[in-house]
């Protein structure tokens, strides 16, 4: 009866933190079979030896996404205590953190282009209220959905990709006739 309930369990996106232990984690699931997972990195300076390098490095230290039945994940975990569920606040309990796979998709997408203009947001950064939904519809974030937002002193706007209860993301500036607005 349990392997039944295993088979049918959906794959989630779960926000995990690797309390300073992201590296042994992502190495950890690097080996692991049935499981997906992302750690946003940009590229930071950093001196060895006295020496500045450029090197690649989380985003944010300890946050790690997985994509795992949670099964699957409570196992894992039993093998990598210093994993552990992101959790929020809600209606006074304690709730793990996941993140629908759309927006995951789309902030993966963004996320991944190491190389561009991407910007980092905290949520209660930005005022999510005041922007249209929008899609992407060419160049290198065709398919990303967000809320467009325009930046002062910028003449092209930022699409923003939110996780909810995580953190935003912008693109590069995208041009206007590549952005299409998506109907509620």
């Amino acid at each position: 009866m349990d392997t039944l309930m295993e088979n049918t369990e959906p794959m989630q996106w779960f926000v995990m933190n690797a309390y300073k232990n992201e590296k042994r984690a992502e190495e950890a699931l690097e080996a692991a079979k049935g499981m997906e997972y992302f750690i946003p990195k940009r590229y930071a300076v950093r001196k060895y030896q006295g020496k500045p390098k450029r090197v690649l490095v989380p985003v944010i230290p300890n946050l790690v996404f997985v994509k795992a039945r949670y099964q699957d994940l409570e196992e894992f975990k039993r093998k990598c205590p210093y994993l552990r569920y992101a959790t929020i606040r809600e209606s006074g309990h304690n709730k793990i953190m996941k993140v629908p796979e759309s927006q995951m998709s789309s902030f993966m997408k963004v996320a991944s282009c190491i190389e561009e203009d991407i910007i980092y947001y905290h949520l209660d950064e930005l005022d999510f209220k005041a922007g249209m939904r929008v899609r992407v519809v060419g160049g290198a974030f065709e398919g990303v959905e967000g809320t467009l937002i325009k930046l002062n002193g910028k003449r092209r706007k930022r699409v923003v990709v939110k996780l909810d209860g995580v953190l935003a993301i912008s693109a590069a500036e995208i041009e206007t006739d590549l952005i299409e607005v998506l109907k509620d």
